[in-house]
């Protein structure tokens, strides 16, 4: 029997999905996925995010505004998200993802016009009483400055430093590692040291495939034994915890 478990962040509205999207979802299923978290990352993503939400009663939305359109995004382009975020909130389980990725900001400009985008999301998160899902890359610190005023929040696919994860911990947020944990030593480690309470789980679908090829919800099972045998505990205690924590976070 599968270990009851939700995939606490996912892009099932992706292209990637096109052609067997429904096959997907029911394939994570008969693999003991009782529940997937997809999250909205533009304004097309996050309508269709609502719509597979409505669709199947185990997928739940969050709605976001991705890193790259808080860099690249003209003023109109960000303030038509947030104002659908705004409008349509009620029907998700949570705000982002949305934050700061450095890895492609050239210029201290672009920096700070990706973080005056996020402190708006984050706005959002605070009125709305929120969970805040947060992408951050090399930019943990400095995203966790910006959301110490926000109740729950969500490090989405954690690849940063250790000593920022036992920080971000300590402010009673929630890590999410993804399926990376298969084949990274970082993430391994990371693993090792995350608290069971702060805990989730995610596949990032399409993104970070354990198997060859794409990665779907379902395979977000490969990640319960590494992480079991890791800390020496039996993966349905993995899981237990990871699925309680997302349960607990959004609400579901």
């Amino acid at each position: 029997m599968p270990y009851p478990i939700i995939d606490s962040h996912c892009h099932l509205d992706f292209p990637k999905f096109n052609r067997d999207r429904h096959e997907a979802i029911e394939r994570a299923r008969e693999a003991g996925v009782v529940g997937m978290v997809n999250s909205g990352i533009s304004l097309k993503g996050n309508r269709m995010s609502l719509e597979l939400a409505e669709k199947y009663e185990d997928i739940h939305a969050t709605l976001g505004l991705s890193p790259d359109i808080g860099r690249e995004g003209s003023e109109e382009e960000i303030n038509t998200i947030l104002a659908q975020i705004e409008a349509t909130i009620e029907k998700a389980v949570g705000i982002g993802e949305a934050g700061l990725d450095y890895q492609d900001c050239k210029t201290d400009a672009e920096k700070e016009y990706q973080a005056a985008s996020f402190e708006k999301v984050i706005e959002l998160a605070k009125n709305f009483e929120k969970p805040l899902v947060v992408h951050a890359r090399e930019a943990e610190a400095e995203a966790l400055e910006m959301v110490r005023d926000v109740d729950t929040v969500v490090y989405h696919c954690y690849s940063g430093p250790l000593e920022t994860m036992k920080e971000i911990v300590d402010a009673g947020y929630y890590i999410s590692l993804a399926t990376l944990v298969c084949f990274s030593e970082h993430h391994q480690a990371l693993a090792a040291e995350v608290p069971l309470e702060n805990l989730l789980l995610e596949t990032d679908s399409p993104f970070l495939s354990p198997r060859k090829g794409r990665n779907e919800p379902a395979f977000i099972v490969d990640s319960v034994p590494v992480i079991a045998k890791i800390r020496e505990i039996e993966p349905a205690e993995v899981a237990k915890a990871a699925t309680e924590n997302a349960r607990r976070v959004f609400k579901i």
